[in-house]
């Protein structure tokens, strides 16, 4: 049978301890043993169905971790307390003193600020490089690098990731290609495609209701074993520990992501054909004009689309400003960062998701003051929407009145 994500998460079946549909949540920090050998058994990691710490790990991530593992296909999954807990997790477990990253040069603002400013400190280098480039990828392997790391859909570029072609370049060089999926999940799935490891931030499409700040890393048995070692696993001594209170919650929410993202995709991509019509720039790897397109058809999940996240330029960030503002006054949406809400949120991330990235490289990655990064909402009436959105720009002198 093919591999379909949802149909994974929808073939789990959890009972609660007295039977209730949605599995009881274990609102511990810490467990009690029978015996002073099975607590002994269980730090060494040898007590399997024994808990011993929530900052280890219990039955409520558990639960989630393995729904998260199902929909990527991979044997299992961790946990953590936000994206970045995922991330900076599973880069220190796979890297150390005088080793390498390879990354994409357009990431999200914290991870190229972990991978530039703070992971030097530790004696670990990364080469930033256009992922779409796998000339340029390549080059950049030294016998130091230990992962290739990249976006499926970058923040805030939306450049696709050649999934396939990095997974060789990985195999080829014995390295690690750690890919973040959070902007696409169940429309691209690494692990089919040869990624080794996927993480999300939980917080956004995931969760979808911008409540709660979670992250997850899926990957093999013996990755996740070692990320939650009590000696020296990245997961367990950090303490990015996700509260089970939380995971329950995202657990409930998991269970809608496949007709979310049918609906975040589907307005998504009406509203970037009619914004190009408009004769505004924009990209959304959903356009025939994206120069992606194709890929990320090849890779795609049909059914769910080609996401909800798309971006428009409007020339400066003065116009970005104004149009925000008035469209938040107009009920269209929120200026906010993050993303996966069931109203449309807009930022312009020079200015806030990727201020961490110096201006000077934002200006060499395209990155400009104008442009305006819109996660598409679950709206209804998607040409209401539309219709008002133009209204907008027409009376802010973005788009002519003959073209509303």
């Amino acid at each position: 049978m093919a591999f379909k994500p949802a149909n994974n998460i929808q073939d789990l079946q959890y009972f609660g301890e007295f039977g209730g549909v949605n599995p009881s949540i274990s609102d511990s920090s810490t467990y009690t043993f029978l015996s002073a050998k099975t607590m002994f058994d269980t730090f060494e990691g040898n007590a399997d169905g024994c808990y011993l710490y929530s900052r280890h790990s219990s039955p409520s991530n558990l639960y989630l971790g393995e729904a998260l593992a199902a929909m990527e296909g991979t044997e299992t999954a961790t946990v953590t307390a936000s994206g970045m807990g995922a991330i900076t997790a599973v880069l220190l477990q796979l890297c150390g003193a005088s080793e390498h990253v390879v990354s994409s040069r357009t990431i999200y603002g914290g991870t190229y600020a972990f991978l530039k400013n703070f992971t030097p400190r530790m004696g670990i280098e990364t080469s930033f490089v256009d992922i779409t480039k796998l000339d340029a990828v390549e080059a950049a392997i030294t016998p130091k690098t230990k992962v290739l790391f990249c976006e499926s859909v970058s923040n805030p570029l939306l450049e696709v990731a050649d999934i396939r072609g990095l997974a060789a370049l990985a195999k080829k060089h014995n390295l690690k290609l750690v890919v973040d999926n959070t902007f696409s999940p169940l429309s691209i799935s690494p692990i089919k495609l040869g990624a080794d490891i996927v993480v999300h931030s939980l917080t956004k499409f995931i969760n979808g209701s911008s409540d709660t700040v979670g992250g997850v890393i899926c990957g093999n048995q013996e990755l996740i074993d070692d990320l939650r070692n009590v000696n020296d696993g990245a997961a367990m001594l950090l303490g990015s520990t996700m509260d089970s209170l939380r995971s329950a919650s995202v657990l409930k929410n998991l269970r809608t992501l496949h007709i979310r993202m049918q609906q975040h995709s589907y307005n998504a991509a009406y509203l970037a054909d009619k914004f190009e019509k408009d004769g505004l720039k924009t990209v959304y790897p959903g356009l025939r004009s994206h120069p992606s397109h194709k890929l990320f058809k090849s890779m795609m999940n049909d059914k769910y689309g080609y996401g909800g996240m798309l971006t428009i330029d409007v020339g400066s960030l003065d116009k970005a400003n104004s149009l925000m503002e008035l469209m938040q006054e107009r009920n269209l949406g929120y200026l906010a960062v993050s993303l996966g809400f069931y109203k449309t949120l807009f930022s312009a991330p020079g200015s806030s998701t990727s201020s961490e990235i110096p201006e000077d490289e934002q200006v060499e990655m395209g990155l400009s003051d104008g442009l305006i990064r819109f996660s598409i909402g679950l709206d209804a009436d998607i040409e209401r929407t539309y219709q008002m959105m133009n209204a907008c720009m027409v009376e802010l002198g973005i788009l002519e009145a003959t073209m509303a």
